[in-house]
C-alpha cells in the first residue's frame, strides 16, 4: 500500500543537537504496511492515524502491525512521536496476565526484515504485579533478538517500569548515536530505559510506526532530528 510522502529528512540538521522536523501523520504517506490498513481519525482531540488489523485477523495471536515510512533514512539522532495504545475492546485476554495486550512503539533503523524498536505496553504499568509492572517499556531488534528470547538470555535488561495510562496520549523520544540507544517517556529528563548494545550495530534504516494486533494503536505528532 502506497501513499504520497509530503517530507523527505533530506533537510535534517546535522548538529549534535538535531533540529526535529515534523513528519505529518495526518496526511497521506508514502508506506509499506504489514499486517496493517491505515485509518485516519480524530482521537482524544487530535488528528492522528491508527494501525488496525486486517479484515479476518482481529483474533491473531501475537501478530504485529508495523508501517514503514519511506523517505525516512535514519541513522543517528532523535525521533519523538505521541502514542495512545490499549488491548482492543473484544480481544481476549487469555484469562490471566499474560493476556494484557497493548503493545505500541516505534521500530527504526528498518532494512527488510531487520528492525530496532522500543515499545510500550501501558496496560502493565498500573497492574498489581511487580514483575509485569517492570515489563511496561521493551527493546527488541528484529529478526534474531525478539523480547522473548532477550528476556530469556539477559533478564530485566532489555525492559523496564515506567508510569503509563493505556488509551491515554504518552510521549516517546528516543535518542539513538552508533550501538546505543535511549527511551523517555512523557518529557522525563532521565530515560526509562537504556540500550547500550543494539543488536543490529551501528546500521542504518527508515522508520515504522508498530504496533501488536491486539492493540487500538494511534499516533501523532511525529518529529525527528538526524545527525550523521
Amino acid at each position: 500500500m502506497r501513499f504520497l510522502l509530503l517530507l523527505s529528512l533530506s533537510r535534517f540538521a546535522v548538529a549534535q543537537s538535531p533540529q526535529l522536523v515534523r513528519i505529518p501523520l495526518d496526511s497521506p504517506l508514502t508506506v509499506t504496511t504489514s499486517n496493517t490498513r491505515l485509518q485516519w481519525q480524530e482521537y482524544r482531540g487530535r488528528k492522528a492515524v491508527k494501525l488496525a488489523p486486517l479484515p479476518g485477523h482481529e483474533a491473531a495471536q501475537n501478530e504485529e502491525m508495523q508501517a514503514v515510512l519511506l523517505g525516512t533514512p535514519f541513522h543517528n539522532g532523535v525521533i519523538e512521536v505521541d502514542v495512545a495504545g490499549a488491548r482492543r475492546q473484544g480481544y481476549s485476554t487469555a484469562g490471566d496476565l499474560s493476556g494484557f495486550k497493548g503493545m505500541i512503539g516505534i521500530s527504526f533503523r528498518v532494512r527488510g526484515d531487520s528492525a530496532e524498536r522500543f515499545y510500550v505496553r501501558p496496560q502493565n504499568a498500573r497492574l498489581d504485579d511487580q514483575l509485569f509492572r517492570n515489563r511496561a517499556t521493551q527493546y527488541e531488534s528484529m529478526p534474531n533478538h525478539p523480547w522473548n528470547q532477550l528476556r530469556d538470555s539477559s533478564p530485566g535488561v532489555y525492559e523496564s517500569y515506567v508510569d503509563l495510562e493505556p488509551g491515554v496520549w504518552t510521549q516517546l523520544r528516543i535518542e539513538v548515536e552508533g550501538t546505543k540507544a535511549r527511551l523517555y517517556v512523557n518529557g522525563s529528563p532521565q530515560p526509562c530505559l537504556i540500550v547500550n548494545d543494539l543488536k543490529l550495530g551501528d546500521s542504518r534504516g527508515q522508520i515504522a510506526l508498530w504496533a501488536r494486533v491486539s492493540t487500538d494503536a494511534y499516533f501523532t505528532n511525529l518529529r525527528v532530528g538526524a545527525t550523521p
